[in-house]
């Protein structure tokens, strides 16, 4: 089975395993199919997905693991159209991204834990320069980015005894987008994030 065809199956796996997921997931596509501006996607699309995080009680453990090195990012709905994604974002003790772009829309939900996101802009000569104050996400609660709201961050976990989750929603195949990472001395660097085979998985 290719890389493709089994993150596919697994998410359609932790759909089956979490009705409120496959619900979610279902109004989605729904809100897509009538082919919304931006804003609405913001606006309904974030109502959508903040009824999803309003309950932690649904997200199967295989799509809610640390891994002691770096955040984790599992794949829970790939549109067949490429037309949006639903990832789980797990981040472990005081886990950090570096600062990076989206280049397409996105939605953040937090559903277990906090999260911190210092948004940046990009001085005359590329180096990322802190934008404001951090915005810091609690359970329920829902953020919005995108190349015209404000698309260069870097997420981290508050907690550094405790896992955090969020469940992110993009507006492509995001694990499949070329996007940049964003050096102190103004240089990027091009990167494809992919996703994490959950444990399971990986044993099988």
């Amino acid at each position: 089975m290719s890389s493709f065809s089994l993150h596919q199956s697994l998410a359609e796996d932790a759909q089956r395993a979490a009705p409120p997921l496959a619900e979610f997931v279902a109004a989605f596509s729904r809100l897509i199919d009538t082919r919304p501006d931006e804003a609405r996607v913001v606006r309904d699309g974030g109502a959508l997905l903040a009824d999803l995080v309003a309950r932690d009680d649904w997200l199967p453990d295989n799509f809610a693991q640390p891994d002691p090195e770096r955040y984790q990012q599992f794949l829970l709905h790939r549109d067949p159209e490429a037309r949006f994604s639903v990832v789980s974002f797990v981040w472990g003790p005081g886990q950090t991204t570096p600062i990076h772009d989206h280049t397409v829309w996105g939605l953040i939900g937090m559903l277990r834990g906090a999260e911190d996101s210092q948004p940046y802009a990009l001085a005359a000569d590329g180096r990322p320069l802190p934008e404001g104050e951090p915005v810091r996400l609690a359970p329920g609660q829902v953020e919005a980015v995108s190349p015209a709201l404000g698309d260069i961050h870097r997420v981290s976990n508050v907690h550094t005894d405790r896992v955090s989750i969020s469940i992110h929603v993009y507006g492509a195949d995001i694990g499949a987008v070329e996007r940049s990472v964003y050096r102190e001395d103004g240089t990027r660097k091009l990167f494809i994030s992919g996703y994490t085979l959950p444990a399971q998985a990986v044993r099988n």
